[in-house]
């Protein structure tokens, strides 16, 4: 998959940065992502004073169907003040993210990045977020989008957005997620030692990675062991044997640095795969209780019910 990030002039390190490092350590880790950069022209100084050069002109750059378009954030205020006829944007830079979204490509944008896809069209009737500074004026400039404040990012069909600057690494690893599951944006997270945040309509915190800021890495090692293997039934006693620990010992150990059982934790990892896969795919609730390791789909919906308060199918459809 290509992402494409469209450098503008005046861009935030931060917002490209942030984004681009975690579609990089994706690659490293085995997703099939390949950066690319465009810009109008072959350079651009940055906001911060520094030059980012050799960018693909936008004429040799054609995003279609499976390719992805991140906007990062320029500082509007440097634009405006050289703008010519108060144009935040170009007539090019503009017609080009159209054909890239028409052609099929998602495109998301991060912080004031929201106003290459505003100004293009592509926030009309959509839920949409950008920098808290910048939430008023864009609901002024944009009344047809829906604006919200209250968010770090919103999916809204093929089209992302986020709030400022470093909630641009939020979307990143949600993008993942969506392409590679909750198990491998954890791992991605991990590599850069960030937590993945979710927006304001879901958990603050995503279930792998929550209980990961402690320092024993027994329990690391056991955490990765129930991570990777969620259909695998994993006693006590064999994680154990693994640790080199009695099964009380590993439970104290695991209690002391997470403040959950192994058997809490292995139940929190696999209820949200379970709303993953109940979110995104048309799997039978047999076959996703079968995937999150119960081989009793009565036992599944029991106690996808008990945690979320409404049973999977009820999930599926409101989740929709």
């Amino acid at each position: 998959m290509d992402v494409v990030f469209l450098v503008l002039p005046a861009v935030n390190l931060l917002d490209l940065a942030g984004p681009a490092q975690v579609f990089s350590a994706a690659a490293t880790l085995g997703a099939e992502y390949r950066l690319r950069w465009a810009g109008e022209t072959d350079d651009a100084v940055s906001a911060q004073a520094l030059t980012l050069a050799g960018l693909e002109p936008l004429s040799t750059v054609a995003p279609g169907e499976g390719s992805l378009v991140v906007v990062p954030g320029p500082d509007l205020a440097a634009i405006a003040r050289t703008a010519e006829h108060g144009e935040l944007v170009s007539a090019d830079v503009l017609d080009w993210t159209r054909l890239a979204a028409g052609s099929g490509a998602r495109v998301a944008s991060v912080c004031t990045g929201a106003v290459v896809l505003g100004d293009a069209g592509l926030l009309d009737g959509r839920r949409c977020t950008t920098h808290w500074s910048a939430v008023e004026a864009m609901r002024e400039r944009y009344p047809a989008a829906h604006v919200l404040d209250d968010v770090l990012f919103v999916h809204d069909g093929p089209v992302s957005t986020s709030a400022g600057i470093a909630s641009g690494i939020d979307l990143a690893l949600s993008l993942v997620e969506i392409d590679h599951g909750p198990a491998f944006a954890a791992s991605v997270a991990r590599e850069l030692v960030v937590y993945a945040r979710r927006n304001g309509s879901s958990q603050p915190l995503s279930p792998f990675l929550a209980h990961r800021d402690h320092l024993d890495p027994v329990v690391h090692a056991v955490q990765d062991t129930l991570s990777a293997d969620l259909a695998g039934s994993h006693p006590l006693a064999e994680l154990a044997r693994q640790a080199h620990l009695s099964p009380r010992g590993l439970t104290r150990a695991f209690v002391a640095a997470t403040g959950v059982t192994p058997a809490q934790y292995q139940t929190a990892l696999r209820l949200a795969h379970a709303r993953t896969l109940l979110r995104g795919s048309t799997l039978p609730v047999e076959e996703i209780a079968r995937a999150c390791g119960y081989a009793d789909p009565r036992h599944f919906r029991r106690m996808f019910g008990a945690h979320e308060g409404v049973s999977p199918s009820a999930y599926r459809t409101i989740a929709a």
